[in-house]
């Protein structure tokens, strides 16, 4: 009788620029990036195994009043906005130029759902008279990049259960830093799960990415026509990504 002995399966190395990414997060008054406003930031930075090697938080009275159901969300009033938190203009400026830093440094930055975040920002930029970032770059959003490569999974695709899926811990949803950090964690799981077909380069991944957002506005929109949660006259969903 033969006996069968299992090949080892084949090592793919991790992508290179999963050594070091940025992470960014925001939490807001609501979710129209175009009228709502910062409350609080989170800028970071981690290594390949996902510590915390940089990071800063922010903290800031938006100027308007948090509605009840956002803050209850994330945690923060507006009596507390006023009380504890910078000018708005003041916490605008200082994300800009924290992600800019990454940027400049060719530091990728993950944002999970990353065109809620940088419309978000860029709008509150061009609110207090700040120079946006208008085309963030280079960016990891590990929703599109699991979208991608899990298309067919059932189940929810927020940070919180997607993070369960692959085992990353996110102890404190809708906190600014906690949402970032469990983000790029998840992108470093990404890299790593799907080392074998993902590109190997930033500038190739962040390209990649514009495509696949694309496609899946195309296919959602679809979806939705065809259980008729969207006419199928109404202007399609926005695949823009990274920004909007």
């Amino acid at each position: 009788m033969t006996t069968w002995q299992a090949e080892p399966l084949p090592m793919f190395q991790t992508p290179e620029w999963a050594r070091v990414v940025g992470v960014f997060d925001l939490e807001t008054t609501g979710v129209d990036v175009v009228n709502d406003r910062i409350v609080t930031a989170h800028v970071g930075v981690l290594d390949a195994g996902g510590h915390v090697i940089d990071a800063r938080d922010w903290l800031a009275d938006p100027g308007v009043e948090i509605p009840a159901g956002a803050a209850a969300i994330h945690g923060v009033t507006t009596e507390r906005a006023r009380a504890e938190g910078a000018a708005a203009p003041t916490v605008v400026a200082e994300v800009v130029e924290a992600l800019r830093a990454l940027f400049d440094a060719g530091i990728p930055v993950v944002a999970y759902n990353a065109p809620f975040d940088f419309s978000l920002l860029k709008h509150e930029a061009l609110r207090h008279g700040i120079p946006p970032i208008d085309a963030p770059s280079p960016v990891i959003d590990p929703l599109v990049v699991d979208k991608t490569y899990d298309r067919y999974r059932r189940g929810k695709r927020t940070l919180t259960h997607v993070a369960a899926h692959y085992a990353v811990p996110l102890d404190a949803a809708h906190e600014a830093c906690a949402d970032a950090v469990a983000a790029g964690r998840l992108a470093l799981a990404l890299a790593e799960r799907y080392a074998a077909w993902l590109p190997p380069t930033l500038d190739e991944l962040h390209t990649r990415q514009i495509a696949w957002a694309r496609a899946q506005a195309a296919s959602l929109t679809e979806y939705f026509v065809t259980i008729g949660r969207l006419d199928a006259e109404a202007p399609p969903l926005d695949g823009a990504w990274p920004i909007r």
